[in-house]
C-alpha cells in the first residue's frame, strides 16, 4: 500500500527550474532511498515533499491526503517527520528540550512516553540529556535530530543526508539505527549521498540527476547496474 506517492512534481527557485516532473512512490514498510551527485535535487524533493518549499505544480499524496503545499505545521500531525540536512538542532538548548520541541504536536501526556522510547534507543542522549546540544558531537547531533523527529511517531520518517560530516564508524552506527527503525515498523524515505550504504539497506531506489528520475528499481538491482556503479560507487 502506498504511503506516500509523489507525482509530476516540478520545483522552482526563482527563475531556475530545479526538480522536473519528478514522480515517485514509497510503499508502507520499506525504505525507499533518493541517490544522486550534489545539487541532483535530493534535498529540495524532500523540503517540497514535507511542506518547507511549494511546489509550482504536480501532486504530493501521503497517507491518502493531498499535501502539496500545505505547510508543514499541519503535515507533521498527520504522521510525516523531517530530520533535516545538516541536522539543525536548537544549538543553545538542552537535548532534552531539543527532543519536546519535536513533540510538540503530541499530547502532553504522551511526550515522557515518547522520551522514554528515544532514550532507550539512543541511550547517549539519556546521559546528556542536560547538556547544551551545540556542545555534542556531530554524531551525537545527528542521533539527537534523528530522536526529535521520531517524537511526532512518525507514519514515515524522512531523513536528509544523516551520513553528512560523520566519521566511518559513525556512520555504520547511524544506518544501524535506520535499520532498527524500520524493523520497529517506521517507513522511511532516505536521501543519502553515500549510496553504497543507502542501496545496502534499501528496498527501492531512485536515482536523481538535475532535478530528473534517470533510474528506479529494487535497491540491489541498482547496486550492480554498470551505470550507476561507475557514477556513484567508484
Amino acid at each position: 500500500m502506498s504511503l506516500l506517492k509523489v507525482e509530476d512534481l516540478h520545483v522552482y527557485y526563482g527563475s531556475i527550474h530545479a526538480i522536473k516532473g519528478v514522480s515517485f512512490e514509497v510503499n508502507e514498510g520499506e525504505i525507499v532511498t533518493l541517490i544522486g551527485a550534489n545539487g541532483a535535487g535530493k534535498s529540495t524533493t524532500l523540503n517540497t515533499v514535507a511542506g518547507l518549499m511549494k511546489p509550482r505544480s504536480g501532486a504530493v499524496t501521503f497517507d491518502g491526503k493531498a499535501v502539496a503545499g500545505v505547510p508543514a505545521s499541519k503535515i507533521v500531525p498527520q504522521g510525516m517527520a523531517l530530520c533535516p540536512e545538516g541536522r539543525r538542532v536548537f544549538q543553545q538548548m538542552t537535548v532534552r528540550e531539543n527532543l519536546e520541541m519535536g513533540g510538540y504536536t503530541r499530547p502532553a501526556s504522551e511526550i515522557s512516553e515518547s522520551l522514554d522510547d528515544v532514550f532507550t534507543r539512543f541511550p547517549r542522549l539519556k546521559e546528556r540529556h542536560r547538556q547544551i546540544a551545540g556542545t555534542l558531537s556531530g554524531g551525537e547531533q545527528q542521533m539527537l535530530a534523528m530522536g526529535r523527529a521520531l517524537m511526532s511517531k512518525p507514519k514515515l520518517l524522512m531523513l536528509d543526508e544523516p551520513s553528512m560530516g560523520l566519521a566511518p564508524i559513525l556512520v555504520e552506527q547511524i544506518f544501524d539505527i535506520v535499520q532498527e527503525l524500520h524493523r520497529a515498523g517506521t517507513t522511511i524515505l532516505l536521501v543519502e549521498q553515500n549510496a553504497q550504504m543507502a542501496l545496502s539497506i534499501a528496498d527501492r531506489a531512485y536515482v536523481l540527476e538535475t532535478g530528473n528520475i534517470v533510474k528506479e528499481g529494487i535497491a540491489d538491482d541498482l547496486m550492480h547496474d554498470d551505470d550507476v556503479r561507475k557514477a556513484y560507487l567508484g
